[in-house]
């Protein structure tokens, strides 16, 4: 029960590094409860800015409900912000781009993204910001990230989703982008989502995807090139509790995910001052690497046949991938080996 706790005397880059990550952990794990927090605020205890609130929230549900599935809006003043590289430069974050992943200027490209960990921060922090240099690295692509579409109802929050490249995770959104005639898109999907969020655990690469199959039939339809992304190290900065089969803590978890299509995890991570309890991420390196395309001709109608095929050539592309580079990013890489559910 020692608690560890954190120097007196840490630098100041080290102090808004940590600034930066308490930020994102409330924007990630707890962006709803602010928002009502703030909600219940302005509308007991305003006047004006109640009636500029309340239009606010009518505008979204009346004339912006769907940008989520219509490219969204980002800005790229936003993408750039310096709180993205001190949030990416607390673990250390890095982003890969293997020499073999070249790029046509003219198609659009679905990043299929593992693992997604408790929060997707190697993917997020890479691909939806500036941080790590991605638009110097795919200079001729646009890049766009999908998210559970109720993330888009979400006031205040919502606008800053938006603004770095978020979209929504529905059908309509990714056929929205990757459909786009002049190209120059790459949109990024975690594939796994919130069922893979269930299942991290430091140094265990588990990829929910033997039964994910929408995002291939995708790529078929519109042609779309698939790439795979593998974030190591994604797993270690921030476990969560497991509990047992049958226990009530579960079944609350599981109905949560049916209802809501998450699952509401108990973070174990550190604190602000001390490393032994918390809810924020440890300090722990995340290399992004992004894989070879996979080319995909572009078929209309695909058969189940078709769909499988493509499958199960990403399924054998990613585990090459994760087995040609465990060895340069992760410690203990000969015991540790790639698992498909």
């Amino acid at each position: 029960m020692s608690i560890e706790f954190a120097p007196l005397d840490v630098p100041l880059q080290r102090r808004l590094q940590m600034v930066s990550i308490i930020a994102y952990t409330v924007f990630i794990l707890l962006g709803g409860i602010p928002v009502i927090i703030v909600s219940i605020y302005i509308m007991l205890y305003t006047q004006y800015i109640r009636l500029l609130y309340l239009a606010y929230v009518a505008w979204i549900f009346t004339f912006d409900r769907n940008v989520g599935s219509q490219g969204g809006r980002q800005f790229d003043w936003v993408r750039n912000w310096i709180w993205w590289k001190y949030m990416a430069d607390y673990f250390p974050l890095d982003l890969v781009k293997l020499p073999s992943c070249k790029l046509n200027p003219k198609r659009n490209y679905l990043f299929c993204c593992f693992p997604h960990g408790m929060m997707a921060t190697g993917a997020f922090t890479t691909i939806l910001t500036e941080s790590r240099g991605f638009s110097k690295k795919f200079p001729d692509h646009r890049a766009h990230m999908h998210s559970l579409s109720v993330n888009f109802f979400i006031p205040i929050l919502r606008e800053l989703f938006l603004a770095i490249g978020g979209v929504s995770s529905s059908a309509e959104s990714l056929n929205y982008i990757l459909s786009k005639p002049e190209g120059g898109n790459i949109t990024a999907l975690i594939v796994g989502g919130a069922k893979e969020a269930f299942y991290s655990e430091p140094e265990h690469y588990r990829f929910v995807l033997k039964n994910r199959k929408g995002f291939a039939r995708i790529a078929l339809q519109n042609g779309s090139p698939l790439v795979p992304v593998i974030s190591f190290g994604e797993p270690d900065i921030i476990p969560h509790l497991h509990f047992k089969q049958g226990s009530i803590f579960l079944k609350f978890q599981m109905m949560v995910k049916n209802k809501f299509g998450f699952f509401p995890l108990v973070p174990v991570g550190r604190g602000v001052f001390q490393y032994t309890y918390g809810i924020l991420p440890n300090r722990r390196a995340i290399n992004v690497v992004v894989g070879e395309p996979i080319d995909v001709t572009k078929v209309e109608q695909p058969t189940p046949e078709q769909i499988d095929d493509l499958h199960q050539i990403f399924v054998e592309k990613l585990t090459q991938l994760f087995e040609s580079q465990k060895k340069n990013y992760l410690k203990n890489h000969e015991t540790i080996h790639l698992e498909i559910i």
